[in-house]
C-alpha cells in the first residue's frame, strides 16, 4: 500500500478499507459498491497487528494494547 496504513483508526466503522483510497462508506470509489472492506481491528481485535505476517513496518520501540515494547 502506498499510504501508511493505521494500526488503531478512531473510527475504522466509517471508512472503506479495500484500497489506497480510504472512502467514507457512503461514497465508495474503488468500484466495489456493494459494501466496504472492514479494518483488522473490527474483525481481529486491538492486537491483530502482532500475529501473522502483515508485511507492515512497525516503528521500533512501538507499544502493544498491552502497553509492552514489542
Amino acid at each position: 500500500m502506498a499510504k501508511k496504513f493505521p494500526l488503531h483508526p478512531k473510527n475504522p466503522e466509517r471508512i472503506c478499507w479495500g484500497c489506497d483510497k480510504y472512502c467514507p462508506v457512503d461514497s465508495l470509489g474503488c468500484g466495489n459498491g456493494s459494501g466496504r472492506t472492514q479494518h483488522p481491528i473490527e474483525l481481529l481485535g486491538e492486537d491483530w497487528y502482532e500475529y501473522g505476517d502483515w508485511g507492515l513496518e512497525i516503528e521500533e520501540g512501538a507499544t502493544s494494547v498491552g502497553g509492552k515494547p514489542r
